[in-house]
């Protein structure tokens, strides 16, 4: 049983599959022979010391510790399985779809003494059959579910359009983004159960859609191509786009089972040859290419004149013309 609408605090849905009364009646049976196997081994060991306090103690507390201790440990310390739950494909978790923690297990353990003991298993089996997500009291009251983690169906697999060899350039003519996502549903649903139909139904079908999708492609296919075939196009087309993977034309990739030349979608001729490669202009380096100005010439400071200059000043004066008359006489 598929049990929907379960959101997680990250806003996403998730979807379980809730296992049903048969393959957990299998696998309480196979935790039951592991407890039964446990209990016998603690009591033959108390026999040893039957008759006395100790001996009482040990057996009291060893089939306590077997019987309860089993469920809690496993379902705390192996994240919702036990043996038997392992062995057929299932696990408990929170009604939010989370791991269960010691407080989950010990509530389901605890009512387990309803479910299974006092009533025999009816208890739990009446109830799974009446609720709505499968749960019996201890699964009520802890708010917990037992999920299905593996079935024996063979797992779905992601089904891949390509576009056929010899139509990739026709591909190239069409233009998928006006698809929604409803039209490729549609489209998915009738290619994977094209197979299965009778010709005639199967292009009836293909036209019926054929005719819905044309609308959003803004396209008229050309005399010779089939609602089959431009549907298939469509499919290959709308996935690559989702994958983001480029889909190559027929002119630049020909295809090696197409029957005659590869012709672009453009053009009603062959596709011309590739015209040669112009030749690489080399960029001159920035460094190099950076014209030399000529160097300026720094205009010398000219101090402000004083209005009074010092003894000192003058002095200097004296002697600096003093030098220069002589350079000039010399």
């Amino acid at each position: 049983m598929v049990e929907p609408g379960i959101v997680t605090p990250e806003a996403v849905v998730l979807s379980f599959e809730t296992a049903g009364v048969g393959s957990r009646v299998v696998a309480q049976l196979i935790d039951l022979a592991i407890q039964l196997a446990a209990v016998g081994l603690v009591l033959l060991g108390g026999s040893r010391l039957s008759g006395t306090p100790i001996g009482l103690a040990v057996d009291y507390f060893g089939v306590f510790l077997v019987v309860f201790g089993y469920p809690i440990a496993l379902e705390t310390l192996w994240r919702g399985r036990t043996v038997g739950k392992a062995a057929m494909g299932l696990r408990v978790v929170t009604v939010e779809g989370a791991p269960i923690r010691f407080r989950h297990a010990l509530v389901r353990t605890a009512l387990g003494l309803i479910d299974f003991y006092l009533t025999f298993g009816a208890g739990a089996v009446l109830c799974i059959l009446v609720t709505k997500r499968n749960q019996r009291l201890g699964d009520i009251a802890a708010g917990t579910l037992v999920l299905r983690e593996r079935t024996g169906a063979r797992a779905v697999a992601a089904a891949t359009f390509w576009v056929p060899p010899g139509w990739e350039g026709y591909a190239a003519t069409l233009d998928v983004n006006g698809i929604t996502s409803a039209d490729y549903q549609a489209i998915r649903s009738f290619l994977l159960r094209a197979g299965t139909l009778d010709p005639w139904t199967r292009d009836r079908l293909a036209r019926e859609i054929a005719t819905a999708v044309l609308p959003h492609l803004h396209h008229q296919p050309p005399p010779g191509v089939s609602a089959e075939m431009l549907l298939l196009c469509v499919a290959a087309l709308y996935q690559a786009r989702q994958r983001r993977v480029p889909v190559a034309p027929a002119w630049a990739a020909p295809s090696p089972y197409a029957t005659g030349p590869a012709v672009s979608p453009y053009g009603s001729g062959p596709v011309p040859p590739a015209a040669a490669a112009r030749p690489r202009h080399r960029r001159p380096h920035p460094a190099r290419s950076r014209r030399r100005h000529p160097r300026r010439v720094r205009p010398a400071r000219v101090r402000p004149a004083t209005a009074a200059s010092s003894p000192r000043t003058d002095a200097r004066a004296v002697g600096r013309a003093r030098c220069v008359a002589l350079r000039w006489w010399v």
